[in-house]
């Protein structure tokens, strides 16, 4: 099928993020850690690009009751952080797949400067066209990510479609608790490429639609809005490196939209939830 012209935005965006694998490699280097010396103990506390650190991970593990035995899907895996806490905390093996290049590349270098390729792989690939066989996984999981992403019944359907019977989805990602304002919906979409932000009831719909029974939905916004301001000021933390890399310009925009993004939270707008599905 033909790229959606949401999906290329969104692929261009993450190829000129703050977070990059040489930014984390950096931040690792100034800690003065040579790249031989590199394990997932050190990798964890710059790696976990989504929301809550590696206690957000903890989290997820916990609701789905991660084994050893699992094979785990990490659906938009970006650099991989998850997929290799998961794989080096349970011993499952992970497998994550991620629309940008330069994610997987990242994410791949990374993966094998701490040891893990050997249980962690990644592949470059459309969420909405995930190139795996039927019931190959037992466990998907996602955070954060999905906002970015047109089509969610399509999304929700295939990720289902790849989980055994029996096999659970728990992911995590940004609501609305109404529809957006048009101007709102135009501003994230330019601003941070999130395309059709959805509702806990449209989630909950499109997941019984594909054969998953919802088992939990746990509310995160209060959280979530904590973290999001600690986020950005960190980002701006890393100004100087991001213009140095990026240009003064990019900054300007990415740090004004992450304003109005965080602004969203703050007045209640917008939500976040973790959920819970199993596939019959």
């Amino acid at each position: 099928m033909s790229k959606d012209t949401r999906l290329e935005a969104v692929e261009q965006f993450y190829e000129f993020h703050p977070i990059s694998a040489q930014q984390i490699f950096d931040a690792v280097a100034a800690r003065g850690i040579a790249r031989a010396q590199i394990s997932e103990e050190v990798l964890q506390h710059h790696d976990q690009d989504h929301y809550g650190g590696t206690a957000a991970v903890d989290r997820l593990m916990a609701e789905a009751s991660v084994r050893a035995d699992d094979r785990v899907l990490d659906v938009c895996s970006g650099l991989g952080g998850p997929a290799r806490y998961l794989a080096w905390k349970c011993g499952c093996d992970v497998t994550g797949i991620d629309l940008t290049a330069s994610r997987v590349a990242g994410a791949s270098a990374l993966t094998e400067a701490a040891g893990l390729a050997d249980r962690v792989r990644f592949r470059q690939g459309n969420a909405l066209d995930l190139p795996f066989d039927d019931a190959a996984f037992t466990l998907a999981i996602s955070q954060e990510a999905f906002a970015h992403i047109p089509d969610k019944p399509r999304l929700v359907a295939g990720i289902a479609r790849v989980l055994r019977p029996g096999g659970r989805l728990v992911f995590s990602d940004i609501l609305s608790r109404a529809p957006l304002a048009a101007d709102d919906a135009r501003r994230l979409y330019e601003g941070m490429r999130f395309s059709e932000i959805a509702t806990e009831a449209a989630y909950r719909g499109w997941l019984q639609a594909a054969g998953l029974q919802v088992q939990r939905v746990t509310d995160l916004s209060e959280e979530w809005t904590r973290i999001l301001v600690d986020r950005h000021a960190m980002y701006r933390s890393l100004r100087e490196q991001t213009v140095a890399r990026l240009g003064l310009a990019h900054y300007e925009r990415y740090d004004q939209a992450y304003e109005h993004f965080v602004g969203l939270y703050r007045s209640g707008v917008l939500a976040g939830a973790l959920f819970h599905a199993r596939r019959a």
